[in-house]
């Protein structure tokens, strides 16, 4: 043992080695640190019934017992938990012990629902957990009635059997983002997605103060956007030099830039070099890796154009990050009420064309759903005093065993037309046409009818309804007397060779109509690609007004389901004069129109002014009323709270052209405007000639005289506008028997 040292500096020496030593090995054998993870973007979705379709509460009923609810999951999305929320209210008259209702997802068995006695007769609300692992980008719910109030000798159509299905039941899914090669094979993915049925938000970004071209480069895109929104409408947040920030659920933007007008985040030539032509391109956010981008890159607004007509017309051939156009020419120009969303007027037309969905025309069951069919036409369809239009109705039914009360009704905009019998195979009264129908068909009844559906029912927006009702001697059951019989499987079908023929029919319209133009892009969309439309915007216009244009086109283009290709802006007056077109204008009168006879509105900024008139009344309620109504009154105010204003009169350059404005100054105002354009039931409420968009609603009316677009033949031109003056067409009349007579007398 070494001397000189005392015990205890020897213990605590030693103490000190013997405790380095275990922290050097503790810290050698320590795992190390794991990178962190990203935290994936998740966030709650909730959807109720009427939000997904159902727009009143679902009767389940003993012989009509089931209900299906349709929802989608974006591509881009991962649904890691899901659940139903049911608010329903069953029958006081069923049996608390048997469970009434059955729901499945996508054809599985999710859970049988029970009910409690204290239940019977009140609302209840139930949540039902669903298996995420069910679920795809389509997803179907089915609620199926199995509810009994009897153990024994039950009626199937007793009136006791039914269960009330809320519209305010909710399908509640928690989403997740999905991470996403750059790769443009699969767009419009995740620019947009036919699955979400929510309101379409897209984001568009400029260096500044966009040019002519690149407003018209971006709103042939919006167009794009639109036409594939269609209902659930579409807006364009506009922003100048800067990307969206990030936000709790991933949202794409779009960029349109040239080589000498970039955004800073596309400063770098390194990453982003100048190009040699149009060009698209996919890349992540720089701040956020979920969001994606889309540049639109050229090297002037003519390539910035070509891009982005490309993409919407020819994005089929699109793949990888990056795609170069080639070449972008347009073969064959449109015509005159061609757009895509709209029936044909030139030729009949087949129920096939008009499906949205498969098995549309086809229905089952005692009490079969109605089958629809939706007719979108040309607002200037003239078919006054006409005699009607050909319908030409083919259906096939399971035939009852005698000929019955069986019909098929057929209703257009919820007025009844006409009903047919549905006769039985009753084979005593059989004929020789009978059999060879029953040859042909099998076990079903076809059968052909003719019907002209009253013209005036006809408006732009048109639900044709057939609605198939079997009589049955189901629910006729006697006291005391038990027996039991079980529903046939009855089915029926309109045949899609069925037609409904509209051609030869003119067009004519009496204008201003601002309801033509919030329900249809009307005069706009007489030009699916608006080639006859010209946009008249400020010299330097804001990020709202920018935006204002891009939710315009897109809404027109929503109507008539083709991109804008042909349409031009200026930001001159005195060029719009020039144009043979139909004129929009964004902002604020010039100082040329403010003078206009035909003008009823003037927003400034020191004074407004408004002629009161009529008030434009109910849809279609003035669909051939053409007189001039004469202002009553001129008030003027001055007022700094948000107002806007549509506007419609006619052109004072060249006939039969129109003017449409949509009137606005500050951000808050360009606010109430866009939030109008982008609402189904504001839209509704748009009409005449003037419309005021102000924080309470929308209130319109029409003041001044009308003017007509569209042609007539002579004959039916004069009587049109002379049924309005029954004593002038009397007299006319007269002068033509007399001077007849006069031609032809002996002399």
């Amino acid at each position: 043992m070494m001397t000189g040292y005392p015990a205890r500096t020897w213990g605590l020496a030693m103490a000190l080695f013997v405790a380095l030593s275990q922290s050097a090995v503790a810290a050698s054998v320590a795992p190390l640190a794991e990178p962190a993870v990203p935290t994936v973007p998740n966030w709650p979705v909730m959807k109720t019934f009427e939000q997904l379709g159902h727009a009143s509460d679902s009767l389940l009923l003993g012989v009509r017992n089931s209900e299906h609810i349709e929802f989608g999951v974006r591509r881009d999305r991962l649904a890691t938990d899901a659940n139903l929320q049911l608010d329903y209210t069953p029958s006081p008259a069923l049996l608390p012990n048997l469970p009434p209702l059955r729901v499945s997802l996508n054809d599985e068995l999710m859970r049988v629902v029970p009910v409690e006695k204290d239940q019977l007769g009140q609302r209840v609300r139930r949540q039902l957990p669903l298996d995420p692992k069910l679920l795809s980008d389509f997803n179907r719910v089915r609620l199926e009635f199995v509810g009994h109030y009897t153990d024994i000798c039950e009626d199937p159509a007793h009136s006791g059997l039914w269960l009330n299905l809320n519209r305010k039941s909710q399908v509640q899914l928690h989403e997740q983002a999905l991470a996403l090669d750059n790769d443009l094979a699969y767009f419009p993915l995740p620019f947009f997605d036919a699955r979400d049925t929510g309101k379409v938000e897209l984001p568009v970004v400029f260096s500044g103060v966009p040019s002519l071209g690149e407003q018209r480069a971006a709103a042939i895109l919006a167009s794009y956007f639109g036409s594939q929104a269609g209902w659930r409408k579409a807006t364009f947040p506009v922003l100048y030099n800067r990307l969206p920030a990030r936000a709790a659920t991933p949202k794409p933007s779009i960029v349109f830039a040239t080589n000498d007008r970039r955004p800073a985040f596309l400063a770098n030539l390194q990453q982003f070099p100048p190009v040699d032509g149009p060009e698209l391109q996919m890349i992540d956010h720089p701040d956020d890796r979920w969001s994606k981008v889309l540049l639109v890159l050229g090297r002037n607004d003519d390539d910035l154009v070509k891009a982005a007509s490309a993409l919407a017309v020819g994005n089929n051939l699109f793949r990888g990050a990056r795609v170069k156009v080639q070449q972008m020419t347009a073969l064959q120009p449109r015509q005159p009420y061609d757009a895509p969303n709209w029936t044909r007027t030139d030729r009949p037309v087949r129920f096939a064309e008009l499906l949205d969905y498969p098995e549309q025309l086809q229905v089952s069951g005692l009490q079969p759903r109605p089958v629809t069919l939706e007719l979108n036409l040309p607002p200037d369809l003239f078919v006054w005093r006409n005699q009607g239009i050909p319908l030409r109705t083919l259906y096939r039914y399971t035939a009852p065993a005698v000929t019955d009360e069986s019909r098929l009704s057929i209703s257009v905009n919820d007025q009844y037309i006409t009903s047919m019998p549905l006769v039985g195979n009753d084979r005593r009264s059989g004929t020789l046409e009978e059999m060879r129908l029953a040859v042909l068909s099998g076990d079903s009844t076809a059968l052909t009818e003719k019907s002209l559906v009253p013209a005036l029912k006809i408006g732009d927006r048109n639900r044709l309804r057939f609605v198939f009702s079997f009589a049955s001697t189901l629910g006729s059951a006697q006291r005391d007397r038990c027996q039991t019989s079980l529903p046939v499987d009855v089915r029926a079908a309109i045949d899609d060779n069925s037609t409904i023929d509209l051609s030869g029919y003119h067009h004519y319209i009496a204008m201003p109509d601002l309801r033509a133009f919030a329900r249809s892009g009307f005069p706009f969309s007489r030009m699916a690609d608006l080639s006859e439309t010209l946009v008249i915007m400020p010299v330097k216009p804001t990020a709202m007004q920018v935006g204002t244009l891009l939710d315009t086109i897109g809404g027109v283009a929503g109507q008539v389901g083709y991109p804008a290709l042909g349409l031009q802006l200026v930001d001159d007056w005195k060029q719009a004069a020039a144009a043979d077109a139909d004129l929009l204008l964004i902002g604020s009168l010039p100082e040329a129109l403010s003078d206009a006879p035909n003008l009823g509105l003037l927003l400034s900024a020191q004074r407004d002014w408004l002629l009161q008139g009529r008030s434009a009344g109910l849809p279609g309620s003035q669909r051939f009323d053409t007189g001039a109504v004469a202002a009553s009154s001129r008030v003027a105010v001055s007022a700094q709270a948000p107002i806007a204003a549509i506007t419609g009169l006619e052109s004072p350059f060249h006939p039969q052209r129109s003017v449409g404005a949509l009137l606005a100054s500050s951000v808050s105002d360009y606010g109430l405007l866009r939030d109008t354009l982008g609402d189904v039931g504001k839209l509704d409420a748009v009409a005449g000639s003037v419309t005021l968009v102000r924080s309470s609603g929308v209130t319109s009316q029409f003041v001044g005289e009308h003017y007509f677009v569209g042609a007539l033949p002579w004959w039916l031109l004069l009587w049109f506008h002379l049924s309005e003056h029954p004593v002038l067409l009397a007299a006319m009349l007269i002068f033509a028997i007399d001077y007849a007579l006069m031609a032809f007398a002996p002399t």
